[in-house]
């Protein structure tokens, strides 16, 4: 009893070991549209382990570390876990001003007065394709594949850049897109535009709606009705199951299902499933 009661005084005066710093990953701080912004990279866990492996690449805007940065990583890293999306690097790029770098111009009274800054998204796009891409092919072992994810005004530009600059990804997520903007005007210029926009096939488009209603709901029926069968996209209506403010939360893990499936046979039995109601391609 007395070498127990010793024993036991002896662990609890030992010193505790020191805390050592959890690195998750890099920053890199630019400047775009006059403003500093953090671009965040975290590598898969094997990426130093394996040297002769490539990754692809999720540019996930809205990526700062106070923004949707450990979300979409945590996400990302449970469905490669799992099998049910491949592994990837993670670049997050922060926004400052959303309405500023994501929308277009506007010519909707009350969204100029409430969104004053709004309407660079061009240039935003400009700077993602000239200086953060370059950057990250540059330094990191990608596989040549890249995709693009962003949820409400970040879905209005991903959408936005599927339909002006689709080379620039090999695939899209608009979760929850902001298409009532400009009264609606995205999914009206695409749905009067002949030529290029219907007879290519673009890159595989992931898109989803949660309770938006209104103009969000009408812009995403007619951006819907507007794409050819041959057009590989999914739509996933959670209309009736998720909240705006929940939306990429719950389909960010199924948006990189499509986008970078795998050959898992198992998902179905836990639950992983792909729902689109809508597809094509």
């Amino acid at each position: 009893m007395v070498f127990a009661f010793l024993a036991a005084a002896a662990l609890a005066a030992a010193p505790a070991p020191e805390p050592q710093p959890l690195t998750i990953g890099e920053t890199v701080v630019l400047e775009a549209l006059g403003a500093e912004r953090s671009v965040n990279i975290i590598l898969p866990p094997d990426y130093a382990a394996e040297p002769d492996k490539r990754w692809p690449v999720i540019y996930l805007l809205d990526g700062a570390m106070k923004q949707d940065l450990m979300m979409g990583a945590g996400l990302m890293r449970w469905g490669a876990l799992w099998g049910r999306s491949r592994d990837a690097i993670i670049v997050g790029i922060e926004t400052k001003d959303r309405q500023r770098e994501l929308l277009p111009p506007t010519g909707d009274a009350a969204e100029r007065a409430k969104y004053p800054t709004a309407g660079e998204g061009a240039s935003f796009r400009a700077w993602i394709a000239g200086t953060v891409k370059p950057m990250v092919e540059a330094r990191y072992r990608h596989d040549g594949t890249a995709f693009l994810v962003g949820e409400s005004a970040a879905g209005h530009f991903v959408v936005e850049t599927w339909a002006v600059t689709p080379g620039l990804f090999t695939g899209y997520a608009a979760i929850s897109p902001s298409l009532q903007w400009d009264g609606e005007s995205l999914s009206q210029w695409l749905a009067s535009t002949t030529g290029d926009y219907r007879h290519t096939v673009r890159p595989p488009l992931y898109l989803s709606l949660a309770d938006e209603g209104g103009a969000t709901e009408t812009g995403m029926e007619r951006l819907l009705a507007n794409l050819t069968p041959a057009q590989p996209y999914c739509f996933s209506d959670r209309r009736t199951q998720l909240r705006h403010a929940t939306s990429l939360h719950g389909l960010l893990p199924e948006a990189l299902q499509y986008l970078l499936p795998t050959k898992a046979d198992w998902l179905d039995e836990f639950g992983m499933v792909l729902r689109c109601e809508r597809r094509g391609g």
